[in-house]
């Protein structure tokens, strides 16, 4: 039976994309020296990468390209991995948080190279604020901006007080914070559809609306049976984040899928954007679950705020946004909200990626944990160079721990609701 595509959700992005001719579903069997399961940027940057060095790649999208989390999210692209380096040297020796560091940049510079390199038209917008929500963490944030440029030799931070981040951002409810100059914000669905241009411009071969149900090892090759048909392969990338559930038991006892949600409102006039942030960067807080937001190019708020930790999302996903965005911005109340909508990511109990050989010939990149615009895509490139023979990145990243969710399949949603909502108290009090 053939399977049928989801349209994308109706976000903002789904209304802006740039068109592109859907890709026609597998029919049959095909044979490839690289199969990747998942459309979004880590399957996206990985056929790529492959394609360029001379592979033979078919990748498979159970919807259509940036259909997930690629498609959804806030935009933004930060420095650095998903925990800071006082986390990493503390946890795993100066060495291996210089090398982590190292590779966080080079992520970084791998989207922003693939942008100018391919001509993809996704609004890249340097700058990125960090606003601080309590008065007792900002001596801690101007530390840490301090020492990137000490110790890490990064000197693209600003420091902000309260009265200049509140210039910047157009509120005064947080007390100080920084700016990341090399840091900034893009249009996450136009970027995956503008590197499946480039993809299969490089050769790469890409079939929609076809679901993986199953891998088979056979004659040391690996079978991706699907919904229409198969893919025989020397390798295979499991690249869906958090949407592989049921294709390889480890990544799922370790990955587990969340749900967050952004709306974005009507266009603003000039003056009225320019009162909110008039450099125009993006801005995220230091809670724990994190608001972001930032003005589109056509002068609209986009802003995300709140998570769901069960398979369905709020009835009125708008109200649900609202409350937050009104919280910093009680002056947007007169606004009319335009769009609103949902999408899942997949975090780990660390939020750290994971990366694993999980058996022969089989690769998987997972929990991006809300830094998947630079990492997730990163995460596919090296997964594409070691198996082509270059696996020293991805060896590095591979070794770092994620542990098993406790409970397993059953218990890890009720005490993932518990711990959250720990944490979402806590951002409160």
């Amino acid at each position: 039976m053939t399977e049928i595509a989801q349209a994308h959700a109706p976000s903002y992005y789904t209304a802006t994309a740039h068109p592109r001719e859907p890709a026609p579903a597998l029919a049959g069997s095909a044979s490839a020296d690289v199969c990747i399961v998942g459309g979004g940027y880590t399957g996206l940057h990985a056929a790529l990468t492959l394609a360029e060095a001379g592979r033979k790649v078919v990748l498979l999208e159970e919807n259509l390209i940036g259909w997930g989390a690629s498609g959804r999210n806030g935009g933004q692209l930060h420095t650095g991995q998903r925990r800071d380096q006082s986390y990493l040297e503390d946890t795993f020796g100066k060495e291996m948080a210089r090398r982590l560091w190292d590779l966080s940049q080079e992520a970084k510079a791998l989207v922003k190279g693939r942008i100018d390199r391919h001509r993809i038209d996704c609004d890249w917008m340097p700058g990125l604020i960090h606003a601080v929500h309590k008065e007792r963490y900002l001596s801690e944030e101007l530390a840490y901006a301090e020492k990137l440029s000490r110790d890490y030799g990064y000197d693209a931070i600003d420091k902000l007080d309260r009265d200049a981040l509140a210039k910047a951002i157009g509120t005064d409810v947080y007390f100080g914070g920084t700016r990341d100059r090399e840091a900034g914000h893009l249009h996450p669905l136009n970027l995956a559809l503008g590197l499946a241009r480039a993809a299969e411009a490089a050769g790469v071969t890409i079939h929609e609306a076809t679901r993986a149900t199953r891998l088979v090892e056979e004659n040391g090759r690996v079978v991706v049976e699907t919904t229409n048909g198969r893919v025989d392969a020397g390798d295979v990338l499991l690249a869906g984040n958090g949407y592989l559930a049921g294709l390889d038991t480890d990544l799922d006892a370790r990955v587990m899928p969340i749900n967050n949600y952004i709306l974005t409102t009507e266009p603003l006039d000039e003056a009225r954007a320019d009162a909110l942030i008039p450099g125009r960067e993006a801005a995220a807080d230091s809670r724990f679950v994190v608001h972001y937001w930032r003005l589109t190019k056509d002068r609209r708020m986009l802003f995300g705020g709140g998570e769901t930790y069960s398979p369905s999302f709020p009835a009125d996903i708008a109200s649900f946004v609202r409350k937050h965005l009104l919280g910093i911005y009680p002056q947007l109340a007169d606004v009319k909200i335009d769009h609103a909508w949902g999408g899942t990511l997949a975090v780990t109990q660390n939020r750290l990626p994971y990366l694993r050989r999980v058996r022969k010939n089989v690769y998987a990149a997972a929990g991006f944990s809300g830094h998947g615009v630079a990492i997730a895509g990163f995460s596919g490139h090296i997964a594409a160079l070691a198996m082509i023979g270059d696996s020293e990145r991805f060896d590095i990243m591979s070794s770092l721990p994620v542990a098993r969710f406790p409970g397993g399949r059953l218990l890890r949603w009720p005490i993932l609701v518990l711990a959250m909502s720990w944490f979402a108290l806590r951002d409160r009090l």
